[in-house]
């Protein structure tokens, strides 16, 4: 049993209250303790993936109880490739937050930041799905707190809603559990994909509601149409890091989509046969449409990119749904790169509110720093938009190719081919409105000059944009190794085993207290 794999759950929660308790009036240590902190997570994320690379399953039972009866933590190739993105994007955001003072503009962010990357690592890393809710609250309470840090009554309404759209989706998760527990009596997934096989399929309907019900909580999470209506107002309004940090946040719900329903309801399993297949493709290629109309149709450039963000949360679901190993494989390709693009185009728009009265797409006064903003605006919108030559492109290419023989291929090509043709528009019309046709400023606006932003602003959004190449230049190993996960995803017997065989205390036990 590996000890490491709990290590990225342990640490934030460790760090949180002690930055609280130790050095809650010292922004200078917690700064040091929090990057700390990311580093070390950042080699400790490294060291799993390498670790599960050639295919090995990590386990840690908690307490040394032997599934389905104790918590477990799972390491496999998925799980600590979302485990080493998310160390990678905390530790860049972080240092973006405490270079542009973010984190000194309220209470506890560096405390709330811990919990949240604590809540994301756990749900990345258990399973039980009972504690993928668990972190799911974790990740809820820890955000909500974030997404109003340093105030605001436009902040704290955005809040109000992103709380009350994830509450619903935790109450439907709840249900969800219980009838999954009815049915079968475990919540352990590998348990789950064992017992879920032999549910007869004229006695399946408890079944196909928690199937159905799981499905709804994710598409709440991923931001999937019609269930989408929290994300725009809610990133947009967030700190620009904290909405940074969020880019991961849509991710965790499409990799429960692709756990649960690779391993526990396949799509070949006669029990839930055909259920999620059915709708959650044409609802995938409507969030596409939805997000870059949305785009072109956003006035301010920070609506724009949350636009941006359930457009491509849509593109990363047209992959998923055609639940074939060369679309998962696209789709985590897909993760990736539109996490890293999300991100960095979120704290551009930071460098461009510092730069100007406000993010509205309307011509103003020249931006401070605008040359070297606005390069790194290209340079964003190119990714996300998916032209060539980034990783974007290469990203949409490879949905297509897995959609290629489909019954769907009509509408999957048509679709992505004409939103990427109106994101393009909706992001050339937003960066020249911002930084081409600046004007003048009035004698009635004179104001003192912004400042340009911190370097230590740029070295952030910088890092993050030389990831998107080196996600380009080296997308033949990427994509290797997403076919990889791709294939242990479909064939999770090793997973299966490692779980369920692995001895715990309920090994060293008698018969009669093991039956009991």
């Amino acid at each position: 049993m590996s000890h490491w794999i709990i290590l990225p759950v342990v640490l934030p929660a460790f760090l949180a209250p002690f930055v609280v308790l130790v050095a809650r009036h010292h922004i200078g240590i917690q700064r040091a303790i929090s990057v700390a902190g990311g580093v070390v997570m950042l080699a400790l994320a490294a060291g799993l993936a390498w670790q599960t690379a050639d295919g090995s399953v990590i386990l840690y039972q908690l307490s040394d109880w032997a599934a389905p009866f104790g918590i477990v933590l799972v390491g496999d190739r998925l799980s600590t490739l979302m485990v080493l993105l998310t160390a990678i994007l905390s530790l860049l955001v972080l240092l973006y937050a405490i270079g542009s003072g973010w984190d000194a503009r309220g209470w506890h962010f560096h405390a709330l930041w811990q919990f949240q990357i604590m809540g994301i690592m756990g749900a990345f890393l258990t399973g039980d799905l009972f504690n993928l809710f668990v972190f799911f609250e974790v990740l809820l309470i820890a955000s909500y707190g974030l997404m109003i840090h340093s105030g605001g009554t436009v902040r704290l309404r955005a809040g109000t809603q992103y709380v009350l759209y994830n509450l619903l989706g935790s109450t439907l998760f709840l249900f969800a559990l219980g009838a999954l527990y009815a049915e079968t009596g475990t919540l352990n997934m590998a348990d789950l994909a064992e017992r879920v096989r032999l549910i007869a399929p004229d006695a399946n309907m408890g079944i196909r509601i928690a199937a159905v019900l799981l499905l709804m909580v994710f598409a709440v999470k991923a931001a999937l149409v019609p269930l989408h209506f929290w994300l725009p107002s809610s990133y947009a309004e967030a700190p620009a890091p904290v909405a940074a940090l969020f880019a991961i946040m849509t991710k965790v719900g499409a990799y429960a989509i692709i756990r649960v329903y690779t391993m526990i309801f396949p799509p070949g399993l006669e029990a839930t046969g055909g259920l999620h297949g059915w709708w959650l493709l044409p609802a995938a290629l409507v969030s596409v449409a939805v997000g870059m109309i949305g785009v072109l149709a956003a006035r301010r450039l920070d609506r724009l990119v949350a636009f941006s963000v359930i457009g491509s949360m849509g593109m990363v679901m047209v992959a998923i749904a055609l639940f074939t190993p060369a679309g998962i494989a696209a789709a985590l390709y897909y993760i990736v790169h539109s996490t890293l693009a999300a991100a960095a185009l979120f704290l551009i728009c930071d460098l461009v509110r510092a730069g100007r009265a406000d993010l509205d797409l309307t011509a103003q006064p020249p931006v401070a720093g605008a040359t070297m903003t606005a390069a790194l605006f290209f340079v964003a919108a190119i990714a996300m938009v998916g032209l060539p030559p980034l990783s974007g492109f290469l990203g949409k290419l490879l949905i297509l190719d897995a959609a290629f023989g489909t019954d769907a291929v009509v509408w999957v090509w048509t679709i992505i081919l004409v939103t990427s043709l109106i994101s393009l528009l909706g992001f050339a019309r937003a960066g020249t409105e911002v930084f081409w046709k600046a004007r003048a400023v009035t004698p009635d606006e004179a104001a003192p000059a912004p400042s340009r932003p911190p370097a230590l602003s740029y070295v952030a959004v910088g890092g993050l944009l030389a990831l998107l190449v080196a996600h380009t230049i080296f997308a033949g190993p990427v994509t290797a190794y997403t076919s990889a996960i791709s294939a242990q995803l479909f064939a999770p017997d090793r997973y299966l085993s490692t779980v369920l065989e692995t001895p715990g205390k309920l090994s060293d036990a008698d018969p009669d207290e093991e039956a009991h």
